[in-house]
C-alpha cells in the first residue's frame, strides 16, 4: 500500500509538472494552398504574409494569456483532391483551424468536407478561414457555420469594377477572359449582368473560359481579342494565368484596357512594363497608395523582414480577427471561436471591417486602382521594382458593398 501511495504521488507530481507544457501548446493553423506547380510562387508569398501577421500577434503575448499561434503549411497544389488529402492530414494531426484562398473549387471541397466531418465528429470540429476564394456561392447557397470569408466576393468586386468601366466613356467593346472553374465562371456571369445594367451600350464581343493553370501560350486568345475589336478586357485570372496572358498581349502589341482582379499580385506589372501605365486597373480590398499610417507601418515592417513588397491584406485580417475571437471566447475550441467571430468588428489597415453574422462574409472597403508611375508621394510604393505602382481611383465603403444573401445558416 505504501508503494502504491508513493507511485500515485509520483504520477500526480509528473502530471503537475507537465501542465505548463500543455498550457503553452501552440494553436496551429493549417495553410492549404499551392506550394508546388504553376502557382507555387503565390503560395510561398502567402505563407510569408501569414507568418508575418502571426509573428506580430505572438510578439505582443499571443492569445489566452501566452499561447502562441503557429502556421503549418500543406501543399494543396490548387487542386481539390490534393487539398482534401492535406485537410485529412491536418485533421489527423489535431489541427482545428484551416486557411486557404487559391481556387474557389478547392474552397468548395474544403467547406463540404469540414461540414460533414464536424457533424460526424463534433469533438474534432474544424473552422475554415477563407482568405481569398471568392465564388459568391460560398457565402450564399453553399454557406456554412464553419466557413468565414475574409475577402470580398466576386460580385462585390465586380460591382466596384463595373462602376469604373461605366464611368469610362471610351470603353465600347469588352472581351471576357477567365479561368474555367467556379470563380472564373462567376466573374463572367456578373460582368455580363452588371455591364448590362450600368452600360447597356457596351458590346460584349467575346467570352472565353480556359483551363486553370494549363495554358502556356495565350497568343491564340490574344489574337481572338484583337480580331473582336475589343478595347477592354475583363479578367479574373490570377497567378501565371494572368502574367502569361498580359505578357502575350504586350508582345503582340494588343492595345486594350485591362480590368482585373489580381494584377496587384507580384509579376504582373513586370510582365507589362511601361505598357501597364494608363491601361490596367485592379479591384481589391487592399490599397497601398496613398498609404495610411497603419498600412505604412505594416508594409515597412514586412519589407524589412522579407525584402519584398506586400500585396495583400486578408492574411493579416484572418490572424488578427482569429486572435481576437480566441481571446473573446476564452477558448480555442472551434465552435466557441466561430460564435465569437460572428458579427465581430475590427479596425484594420484601411478602416473598420465587420464579419456578417448571417453569412460569414467580411464587409470592408473595396478599391479600384490604376497602374501609374510611382512618384514617391501619393504613389509611394511601386511593384516588382518597376517604378510603377497602384494609385487608388475609387474607394467603395464597406456599407456600400453589402449585397443580399441567400444563405440559410444552419448552426450546431
Amino acid at each position: 500500500m505504501r508503494r502504491l501511495s508513493l507511485l500515485c504521488v509520483a504520477i500526480a507530481s509528473l502530471l503537475l509538472s507537465l501542465r505548463p507544457v500543455y498550457a503553452a501548446e501552440n494553436i496551429r493553423i493549417a495553410f492549404i494552398d499551392p506550394l508546388s506547380g504553376p502557382f507555387a510562387n503565390l503560395g510561398e508569398t502567402e505563407v510569408r504574409a501569414f507568418n508575418y501577421a502571426i509573428d506580430l500577434v505572438n510578439a505582443r503575448g499571443g492569445v489566452l494569456g501566452g499561447r502562441k499561434l503557429e502556421l503549418v503549411p500543406f501543399d494543396g497544389k490548387a487542386n481539390p483532391q490534393d487539398s482534401l488529402l492535406a485537410l485529412k492530414q491536418a485533421a489527423d494531426q489535431g489541427i482545428r483551424f484551416v486557411t486557404q484562398g487559391n481556387s474557389s473549387a478547392v474552397a468548395h471541397a474544403i467547406v463540404d468536407a469540414i461540414s460533414k466531418q464536424n457533424v460526424r465528429e463534433p469533438d474534432r470540429s474544424i473552422v475554415f478561414l477563407n482568405y481569398a476564394a471568392v465564388d459568391p456561392a460560398l457565402t450564399n447557397e453553399k454557406c456554412s457555420f464553419w466557413h468565414f470569408r475574409f475577402d470580398a466576393d466576386a460580385d462585390m468586386k465586380m460591382s466596384a469594377l463595373t462602376d469604373a468601366i461605366a464611368a469610362d466613356k471610351q470603353v465600347k467593346k469588352v472581351y471576357l477572359l477567365n479561368q474555367d472553374y467556379a470563380f472564373g465562371q462567376a466573374v463572367s456571369k456578373s460582368a455580363r449582368k452588371m455591364l448590362g445594367q450600368k452600360r447597356p451600350d457596351i458590346e460584349i464581343v467575346g467570352d472565353d473560359l480556359h483551363p486553370l493553370g494549363k495554358v502556356k501560350d495565350f497568343s491564340p486568345y490574344v489574337a481572338k481579342i484583337r480580331s473582336s475589336g475589343a478595347n477592354a478586357v475583363i479578367t479574373g485570372n490570377w497567378g501565371n494565368d494572368l502574367v502569361l496572358f498580359v505578357k502575350s498581349g504586350r508582345e503582340s502589341g494588343l492595345a486594350v484596357h485591362y480590368y482585373t482582379y489580381y494584377a496587384i499580385s507580384p509579376g504582373t506589372l513586370s510582365a507589362l512594363g511601361e505598357a501597364a501605365i494608363g491601361h490596367i486597373k485592379n479591384v481589391h480590398v487592399y490599397a497601398e497608395n496613398p498609404p495610411t499610417e497603419k498600412s505604412d507601418k505594416y508594409l515597412a515592417g514586412y519589407k524589412e523582414k522579407y525584402k519584398e513588397r506586400y500585396a495583400q491584406s486578408q492574411q493579416g485580417e484572418v490572424i488578427e480577427m482569429l486572435a481576437r475571437a480566441i481571446d473573446a471566447a476564452k477558448s480555442a475550441e472551434p465552435d466557441k471561436v466561430a460564435r465569437a467571430l460572428e458579427g465581430m468588428t475590427h479596425d484594420y489597415l484601411f478602416g473598420p471591417v465587420q464579419m456578417r453574422a448571417d453569412n460569414h462574409q467580411l464587409i470592408q472597403p473595396i478599391f479600384v486602382s490604376s497602374a501609374v508611375k510611382a512618384d514617391g508621394k501619393i504613389v509611394k510604393y511601386d511593384m516588382d521594382n518597376t517604378g510603377i505602382g497602384w494609385k487608388v481611383e475609387t474607394r467603395t465603403e464597406g456599407k456600400d458593398t453589402v449585397m443580399p444573401t441567400t444563405c440559410n445558416m444552419v448552426r450546431p
